[in-house]
């Protein structure tokens, strides 16, 4: 019994020594603490040395946030709009069948306004996307997409007011040309004798450069074979209007181009749009300067917030990475 007791004593003593030990090697008496096994000390010592190790192996994510600079209210508008413009160009192709007949779009000889709504309301909606997610996701990826899809947009106004102010009479013969191609396709879309007819009763003009060149479109023409009711006519929106009348005659540009020139000038327009529109720049020149010179300065404010974001955001997780 007695060599029982003694072996006791020194299994105990033994015990006591490897605590000891392991605590000189856990640094908890350079700490000054304690430690009494079997209470509630030793679980949160041992649970405090593993929090530490997990912290080593995998540090925390860093929690400091960047404030958006791009107001996700101007982006959200941005989507809105897209969306908008998208809806009604896709309603506008779905009225006239276009949807259910894909191949239909090659058909029209002119130019379909609806292309100015679906192309308009895309790059708006790209535009809103990458500039509101890349803000409150600070997604420097879809940050730097917006800057530069921008900028693109911007570089190609630069160069298109670059080419038109240098190349005038080039940009005179491509109108002309954009507008007789659209006449002879007068009456194949509705849009677009829609679109030519509001650009010939604001300006108040008839054809490119002149009443006959509706004699390009075959319903107009002044053919011996042109059987149509319309030969040798113009559309209702060449007419002059009489204030006093208010229902529009749509037969008053019937036979009208077969009277004499200073007949025609009672009835019509007799110049044409492309002198009219180029008369409406120089007398709206300050207006048209100041439209331009405001949207460039949007996209380029716009530009410099993305950028400087990146750079804020970029900063942050550098940061974060040496804390």
């Amino acid at each position: 019994m007695y060599r029982h007791g003694i072996n006791e004593i020194i299994n105990e003593g033994l015990a006591l020594c490897i605590i000891w030990k392991i605590m000189q090697l856990c640094g908890r008496e350079e700490r000054g603490e304690g430690w009494k096994l079997g209470t509630s000390e030793t679980v949160t010592f041992f649970a405090s040395r593993k929090h530490d190790s997990l912290e080593r192996r995998y540090p925390r994510r860093c929690s400091q946030r960047v404030s958006p600079r791009i107001a996700p209210t101007e982006t959200n508008i941005f989507l809105l709009l897209g969306v908008a413009f998208l809806g009604i160009g896709l309603w506008a192709w779905n009225e006239k069948g276009v949807l259910s007949n894909i191949s239909s779009i090659t058909d029209l000889g002119g130019f379909d306004p609806v292309w100015l709504f679906l192309v308009t309301g895309g790059v708006m909606f790209i535009l809103g996307f990458a500039g509101c997610i890349g803000a409150l996701r600070e997604n420097t990826f879809l940050l730097k997409f917006f800057s530069v899809f921008l900028g693109i947009i911007f570089f190609l106004e630069l160069t298109a007011g670059v080419l038109a102010f240098t190349f005038k009479d080039w940009i005179k013969d491509q109108l002309n040309f954009f507008i007789n191609n659209n006449i002879r396709a007068y009456r194949d879309d509705i849009d677009l004798q829609n679109l030519i007819d509001f650009t010939q009763e604001y300006w108040d003009c008839c054809g490119a450069f002149g009443a006959d060149d509706w004699n390009l479109n075959i319903y107009f023409n002044c053919t011996d074979t042109n059987p149509s009711r319309e030969k040798c006519g113009v559309p209702f929106s060449c007419c002059t209007k009489d204030p006093a009348e208010d229902v529009i005659n749509t037969q008053c540009g019937y036979d009208v181009r077969a009277k004499t020139d200073v007949e025609q000038k009672t009835y019509i327009h007799v110049k044409g749009c492309v002198p009219q529109f180029e008369k409406w720049l120089q007398d709206n020149l300050t207006l048209v300067a100041g439209i331009f010179i405001g949207v460039a300065l949007l996209q380029i404010f716009g530009i410099c917030l993305a950028q400087n974001l990146v750079s804020d955001i970029e900063a942050v997780r550098a940061s974060c990475l040496f804390t």
